[in-house]
């Protein structure tokens, strides 16, 4: 049985409750309740390959490789940067992100079925024009198929790289197969349900995408200026390091980023295990604790 010092139980307590109220937001707890103790079929089972990669502390660096990459479309990032407010509350919608994923993922397949149509409603609201007055709509189910194809990259490389429990390619391939299950309801055109497919699909997109000034604007926002206690800093440029070097070469030019070196390489990929390492540390519950000794210093329930 694995012991530590109560000191230490409690900073983990203390670094892991605040990082669950940044990332799920004051009603957190009520939601974690609610979607893992609602009882219900779901639509997807405890074996299934999705529950393992989003519930995984790699989704930290996954999320930021996603967002980077979604803002290379000039359509999917004029959207956001008129309609979502992520610059004036990035943690509202990281919230708002991250209680979709879990309640999609765990919750209960009425509780998921809402969230997809309340997630649809907003999607039909938000149209606009890009800087170049090309008109957008965030329903378009093609530009809903890039939204989504960048998010799974990104999240599939980042478990790849620092899951706690790696998955064969034929779990990989399930997981494509599963998040493409959440796309379809959400109105993605056609999502591919293999990794061979979703290199396809993104490469499919590559003559769509470039590095606007909005793209640019959004980058130096995520890796040079976030939203964060000075205490979060360093963990944060770890989480952001790593997430930079799962991007493609290609995608790195386009935002104005500088093409890493082997030896940057290697540094991020060591900083990256360091903070998922960290969180999933702080994330998880502490040990039971021990029972009381007898008086002759034996383990026990109780004295006798």
């Amino acid at each position: 049985m694995e012991w530590s010092p109560p000191f230490v139980d409690d900073l983990r307590e203390r670094l892991g409750s605040e990082l669950f109220r940044r990332v799920a937001g004051p009603s957190g707890e009520k939601t974690r309740a609610r979607v893992h103790g609602t009882p219900g079929p779901r639509w997807f089972g405890p074996d299934r390959p999705i529950r393992t990669v989003h519930g995984d502390a790699s989704m930290f660096v996954g999320g930021l490789t996603a967002l980077l990459l979604q803002s290379l479309h000039p359509s999917a990032m004029a959207a956001v940067a008129a309609h979502s407010g992520f610059r004036g509350d990035p943690w509202g919608r990281l919230q708002r992100t991250s209680t979709f994923l879990a309640v999609t993922t765990f919750g209960t397949a009425d509780d998921a079925r809402h969230a997809v149509e309340r997630v649809r409603a907003v999607h039909e609201r938000v149209r606009g024009t890009t800087s170049e007055g090309r008109p957008y709509r965030a329903s378009d189910p093609h530009l809903l198929g890039w939204v989504h194809v960048a998010e799974v990259h990104g999240f599939l490389r980042a478990h790849l790289r620092y899951g706690a429990s790696p998955l064969t390619r034929a779990g990989y391939d399930g997981y494509v197969a599963d998040a493409a299950r959440i796309a379809e309801e959400l109105g993605a055109e056609d999502p591919p349900r293999s990794l061979a497919g979703l290199a396809r699909r993104l490469e499919s997109y590559r003559h769509e995408l470039g590095g606007t000034p909005e793209a640019r604007e959004t980058a130096r926002f995520l890796l040079r200026d976030p939203p964060i206690p000075r205490p979060a800093r360093v963990p944060y440029a770890l989480l952001t390091a790593a997430a930079v070097e799962l991007m493609p070469p290609w995608a790195l030019g386009e935002l104005g980023l500088p093409s890493l070196s082997r030896p940057a390489r290697a540094a991020a990929r060591t900083g990256g295990r360091l903070a998922t390492g960290g969180i999933r540390w702080a994330m998880r519950p502490p040990p039971p604790a021990l029972p009381p000794k007898r008086h002759d210093g034996s383990p026990g329930t109780g004295p006798g």
